[in-house]
């Protein structure tokens, strides 16, 4: 018997690639998304508390209740939304479970997901599986905007949800308030449904507000919300996650979660629940943490060949390296990884059909240190011409 692959197109993430890769040549990793620095002391204190207290077995299937509790009060904290933690809140192995499970819910085989191009690697597969197609709408550069008038044309009886990610990762666009209220009126009139990745939804820099689907309330009802605590916390490791829905959309979430993963990382949970209740300014310095970083990053490379685009938010920073090299971005990342030692990601994996530049993504949730000794490589190398 010959398996045949459900998935024949995929291979290894272009993430565990190259942070691989760096490891090979012992280069600074700016690709995989995570930070090179500790969390919060006091936050590890807790876990080890809670491991200590014998708070290890299977947390309820839809999260620690106590947690769930500090997610509503983070959403009104935040959003001005009053959910119920008991029916529209749960806990996930990470955004990307909550990602998984979501489309896995609200897609029928034959249905059509409209996703924005440059887009997380995961949705397509999760949408494959599904028995889904994906309809990829680009967004338009430098900014990666969308034209909504462009994509309600892309719009089909078919089409039955749009995956949007706001604070935006490859390119740290945002979307700003009209953005969101196109977004609504297009669920509303066309009957779709939503997912919305936030997991950076923190990381909004330069004085902009923080804009959540959240905020919508028509378009919150047919939305199912996904965040990371690995994200806000700096444990990417943990890999915590939770699901904001309505009641209706959580229950058939609720029935796939219980079989994917069932419960996650418990004393995990409990830590994070009593972090938020004792030092909520956490989460709320979080923009002016990384827009630092951020700053550190760009300035360094100000004087350089390097072409940095716009970053509002996330932890990510795009550059074009097309004034110093014709190598494709896959090539080049791979030779600045290996003969110059700074690893990132060829925005071109992003793209179902990649448009025509020479662009790559770096992470910049990174010690200053780090972040220095980085750019002081990358400024020698685009001097090389």
């Amino acid at each position: 018997m010959k398996l045949q692959s459900k998935l024949p197109a995929l291979g290894t993430t272009i993430f565990s690639q190259m942070s691989q890769l760096a490891a090979e040549h012992q280069a600074i990793n700016l690709s995989q998304g995570f930070p090179d620095f500790p969390s919060n002391p006091r936050l590890i204190e807790l876990l080890a508390e809670s491991a200590r207290q014998g708070l290890n077995q299977y947390a309820p299937m839809p999260g620690v209740l106590a947690l769930r509790q500090q997610i509503a009060a983070l959403v009104q904290g935040c959003y001005q939304r009053e959910v119920c933690a008991d029916q529209q809140v749960t806990v996930t192995s990470g955004a990307t479970e909550a990602l998984f499970v979501a489309i896995q819910a609200l897609v029928r085989a034959g249905d059509e997901v409209i996703v924005f191009d440059p887009a997380y690697d995961s949705y397509q597969p999760a949408v494959e599986l599904a028995g889904g197609f994906t309809v990829h709408v680009p967004l338009l550069p430098p900014l990666y905007q969308v034209d909504w008038a462009q994509l309600e044309k892309q719009i089909s009886k078919k089409t039955r949800l749009i995956i949007v990610n706001s604070p935006h990762n490859p390119t740290g666009a945002v979307f700003s308030h009209q953005d969101w209220l196109a977004l609504q009126a297009l669920v509303l009139k066309h009957r779709l449904y939503c997912i919305s990745d936030e997991v950076y939804e923190h990381l909004v820099f330069d004085g902009q507000p923080q804009h959540s689907a959240n905020q919508y309330p028509e378009l919150a009802d047919r939305t199912v919300i996904v965040s990371s605590f690995g994200k806000t916390f700096h444990v990417t490791g943990w890999k915590l996650g939770y699901a904001v829905a309505p009641v209706e959309l959580t229950t058939e979430f609720r029935k796939i979660h219980q079989y994917v993963t069932f419960s996650s990382f418990t004393p995990a949970q409990h830590a994070i629940a009593q972090l938020l209740i004792e030092q909520p300014e956490e989460v709320k310095g979080l923009a002016a943490f990384y827009q630092q970083k951020r700053d550190q990053f760009s300035g360094a490379l100000a004087d350089s060949a390097w072409s940095l685009l716009p970053c509002r938010g996330s932890y990510f920073q795009l550059a074009d390296y097309s004034a110093f090299s014709d190598l494709d971005d896959v090539a080049f990342c791979h030779w600045l990884t290996r003969e110059h030692k700074v690893a990132a990601i060829p925005l071109s994996v992003f793209y179902r059909q990649p448009p025509s530049q020479r662009i790559i993504r770096f992470c910049f949730a990174k010690e200053p240190q780090t972040l220095t000794l980085a750019t002081e490589i990358l400024c020698q190398l685009s001097r090389l011409r």
